[in-house]
């Protein structure tokens, strides 16, 4: 009953319809079609045509899915992507704000020819991940729309379930903690202990006994038989927090506890077994350690199975806004006034700072300015004395430079008239500017022939 209807206008309504991104090109990478859908995903300009693969000014399309077959192994003899899909996911820098692409590419037949086509589908998948980071009934409380964490924590809940050791590397501050915590919540062990050590805060002299334990008169002090971190978490995960802060001479018992899962406690000879999968978190560069011999390469390969490092706040600003607001409700809901206004400027001054504390850091700068607001209002004269003296200095550099260049243009503009003897149109060509150009600048700069 359907042999007479004419399926080409119905799918051309439906392709351009759809959110997906589509696009069709040859194997030398003429583009023959694509959706509009393809040009809002990728922040193409409307009214420029896209004819080739280079045409794509924002991602490198032919690099990125040449790359993604040659990690999937699907590449033909000549180097080439091979005919079989691959999927694989791209990052777009845009000063709209940075997107997370989901792209998939392979080449499907041509009843008119013996060329195959290659197809592109490509979904933005910023918004979603987004809302299964926020939303995640079992995971982390970060809040974040940035896509380069976005895909941190995607991979993160893709390794959750292994037993694979992992080293998260950044600032204080970026939430290295929770990711930890959301690691084990959605891994097998997630019944079982979570031990957290910060071995920074245990005096160097008791952190042997402090991770594996001491029998009864090990040591001065020594009373009784005490159980180490290691056995707590028997079966579950143990979190080395500054795990940098480790003396050397410990490292070579901490790598053959964590290699072998088994030791001796303190003032013991007999070897204990168990059962413990290692995170470990440090705001420093350990390879960096490792290169300067401040920590040991074996120990470092066996803790960065699956190494991330973390972003700091300062390059992800587009997060201070929606920080700024998860913290404010979290404070009305300990007391604070729920109708307070952030001041454009305070707001700029805070997008501009560059957060050394990090979240930490902002998380206190919110709390500061609600309890210092002017009228219901956080003002730039709220917010805390290192943000105000950093938008100063800043104020003063940038009025410096712009100083600085006018003043340039205004001896540019000079010296060209005194070579043309004050012919404008001689100078206008020695500035390589036109006549209204050069006209506003010697207003500006009240420059006169």
């Amino acid at each position: 009953m359907f042999d007479h209807i004419d399926y080409v206008p119905l799918l051309n309504k439906i392709i351009s319809n759809i959110d997906e991104g589509i696009l069709i090109a040859d194997t030398r990478g003429n583009i023959l079609f694509h959706n509009p859908a393809l040009i809002r995903i990728l922040r193409l300009d409307e009214n420029k045509p896209i004819n080739k693969f280079t045409d794509i000014n924002t991602i490198n399309l032919s690099r990125s899915v040449l790359r993604a077959a040659i990690d999937a192994g699907k590449v033909d003899a000549a180097g080439k992507p091979g005919g079989d899909f691959i999927s694989f996911e791209q990052q777009l820098v845009h000063k709209d704000g940075n997107r997370l692409l989901k792209i998939f590419s392979g080449l499907v037949p041509n009843d008119h020819s013996n060329n195959k086509k290659r197809l592109v589908l490509i979904r933005d998948r910023t918004d979603s991940c987004h809302m299964e980071a926020v939303f995640n009934p079992v995971g982390t409380t970060l809040t974040t729309q940035d896509p380069r964490l976005l895909e941190i924590i995607q991979r993160l809940r893709q390794i959750a379930p292994t037993n694979a050791f992992v080293l998260l590397q950044g600032e204080s501050g970026t939430g290295k903690t929770k990711l930890v915590r959301m690691i084990h919540a959605l891994s097998n062990r997630a019944q079982e202990p979570f031990v957290e050590v910060n071995c920074a805060a245990i005096p160097e002299t008791l952190i042997e006994s402090e991770l594996f334990g001491h029998v009864k008169g090990a040591f001065t002090g020594a009373i009784s038989s005490r159980q180490g971190r290691f056995q707590s978490a028997h079966k579950g995960t143990l979190f080395l927090d500054e795990v940098s802060e480790i003396p050397m001479h410990l490292q070579a018992k901490l790598l053959r506890a964590i290699q072998e899962q088994e030791f001796e406690m303190v003032g013991s000879d007999t070897t204990v077994q168990v059962d413990v999968r290692i995170i470990a978190a440090s705001n420093q560069n350990l390879r960096d350690m490792v290169d300067n011999g401040k920590f040991r390469a074996d120990l470092f390969y066996r803790l960065a199975v699956i190494p991330i490092t973390i972003p700091s706040l300062h390059e992800r600003p587009g997060d201070i806004p929606l920080l700024s607001r998860h913290f404010c409700k979290q404070l009305v809901a300990r007391g604070y006034p729920d109708n307070m206004k952030c001041n454009p400027e305070a707001l700029n001054m805070m997008m501009n700072y560059p957060w050394p504390g990090n979240v930490r850091e902002l998380e206190n700068a919110v709390e500061h300015g609600l309890i210092c607001s002017i009228d219901g209002h956080v003002m730039p004269e709220s917010l805390p004395q290192d943000i105000q003296d950093y938008s100063l200095q800043r104020y003063k550099q940038l009025s410096g430079e712009a100083e600085e260049e006018s003043s340039q243009q205004a001896k540019e503009i000079y010296s060209a008239l005194k070579h043309s003897n004050g012919n404008k149109a001689a100078a206008e060509k020695l500035l390589g500017i036109n006549r209204s150009t050069l006209w506003r600048r010697m207003q500006k700069y009240d420059v006169e022939v």
